[in-house]
């Protein structure tokens, strides 16, 4: 019986593979169930059968700003953002706590004391960890230990410096969590109009600015803010990243003027000082000899030394923002700025922007040839016998050593770190006889020393 059932099933088998039933899906079809068993087989054998893992169910990581007319959903963005930045605040070291956490360590501290510096081990160091509470936990770290970590025959660190580097993380959140209230698009950045208004609420904070007069506070704001924007700014987007305010040192320089004991030599040179503030618009006064509000080429020309080239001040009246052929205020401090600044690339992107002349990107010996009449020129006036441009051509091209050696780009001039000579001599008469006459100069004050030192008793 079992012999007649096993050979009906083999006729019945034989039957169906001599004639198979006819498949009638198109190729495209039998392509989809193809990979449609291939990606389920896949997902099984990844462990993931229970879960979709399509790009259907990739989380939503972009958010649109509210429109101008959604006022409902620009409060709710605005209250939200309100209260995350107090809870952050909350989570910071207060004053109180900074002051025990002082106790702690000084309480911790391990003998032998190395000159005036009281010192901490890593068991001390992990016993105050626990005792100074969560918010603390963040700095009781082995990788920040190890950080401070230096040349310790005991292997300690400075407790001071420890404290120090907790007050600086505090600082630096807490002047986030400030800069970020400012942030009306919430997007991690400052416009121009949201840096003035914190350095407008900021002006009273500091003892050194009491002196100043209500009415200039607005040249005053400007005046500062247009140094964060030339200097983090370079592409002129009209915004800066928080993060760019925080890892540069012009902050630092804003709010040191809280010390009420700030000498003269740190006020003259502190760019966001009063003194330095009403120098600068000072000069933009006197330059101004029409009182109109705004300076022509002729006003310009008498800036510093007056030795800047004609050649040089039509470039800046062609390539800077200007009104009716007129600088304002905003754009002299740019100019002011970069001159002042001449070593640094944000300085350099400005003047050579000026010295391209056609925009190509280097500068040639045409471009040189171009500027370098000018100060022959002037030299002429001045009953001076011209230098020829070969010579100063060759001395410039030795001193960049560009990588194409007959053209000179922007990176060139930055990384020969002779940028501020290079364009004194093609735009300052006065930058380039010091140039010329730098060795003579040096001699000079080799030889005021020496007499000084005989004068000494």
């Amino acid at each position: 019986m079992a012999k007649e059932k096993t050979r009906e099933w083999w006729y019945v088998l034989k039957k169906r593979a001599a004639n198979p039933p006819k498949d009638e899906r198109s190729k495209e079809e039998k392509k989809a169930e193809e990979n449609e068993l291939l990606a389920k087989y896949y997902t099984e054998w990844k462990g993931g059968s229970g879960k979709d893992c399509s790009y259907k169910n990739i989380p939503r990581f972009y958010y649109k700003l509210p429109a101008e007319d959604e006022v409902l959903l620009q409060k709710l963005r605005e209250e939200s953002r309100a209260v995350f930045l107090q809870r952050k605040s909350r989570e910071l070291l207060d004053n109180e706590e900074l002051q025990n956490l002082w106790f702690l360590l000084d309480k911790h501290q391990v003998p032998p004391v190395i000159g005036e510096e009281a010192m901490i081990s890593y068991e001390a160091y992990q016993k105050v960890g626990e005792k100074a509470g969560p918010k603390c936990k963040q700095f009781f770290t082995a990788k920040v230990y190890g950080k401070l970590l230096h040349t310790d025959p005991y292997g300690r660190i400075s407790i001071m410096q420890f404290f120090n580097y907790v007050m600086r993380k505090v600082w630096l959140h807490q002047t986030r969590i400030g800069l970020s209230l400012y942030d009306v698009a919430g997007q991690g950045y400052l416009r121009e109009s949201d840096l003035e208004n914190y350095i407008l609420e900021l002006i009273p904070t500091l003892p050194q600015l009491d002196g100043l007069e209500k009415s200039f506070y607005s040249f005053y704001v400007c005046t500062a803010v247009r140094k964060f924007f030339f200097f983090l700014d370079p592409l002129r987007t009209g915004k800066i990243k928080i993060q760019d305010i925080l890892a540069c040192s012009f902050l630092d320089d804003l709010l040191e003027l809280r010390d009420e004991e700030l000498s003269k030599e740190s006020q003259e040179s502190n760019w966001f000082s009063a003194p330095s503030a009403l120098r600068v618009y000072g000069q933009y006064l006197n330059l101004d000899k029409d009182h109109n509000g705004m300076l022509s080429k002729e006003e310009l020309s008498r800036y510093g030394t007056a030795t800047l080239t004609s050649v040089f001040l039509d470039r800046v009246f062609q390539e800077c923002l200007t009104y009716d052929g007129e600088m304002d205020y905003k754009t002299y401090l740019d100019f002011v700025l970069a001159l002042e600044n001449r070593k640094e690339p944000a300085a350099l992107q400005y003047i050579f922007k000026l010295l391209d002349i056609e925009n190509k990107g280097h500068l040639n010996v045409f471009s040189l040839n171009y500027f370098f009449r000018a100060i022959q020129e002037q030299m002429k006036i001045h009953g001076q016998e011209p230098v020829s441009f070969q010579d100063v051509k060759d001395e410039i091209f030795d001193m960049v050593k560009p990588k194409d050696p007959y053209k000179i780009t922007l990176q060139d001039l930055v990384n020969s770190c002779q940028g501020d000579t290079v364009t004194s001599i093609l735009i300052d008469l006065n930058g380039f006889w010091t140039y010329e006459n730098r060795e003579v100069l040096v001699t000079n004050d080799n030889d005021s020393g020496s007499a000084a030192d005989l004068d000494d008793p």
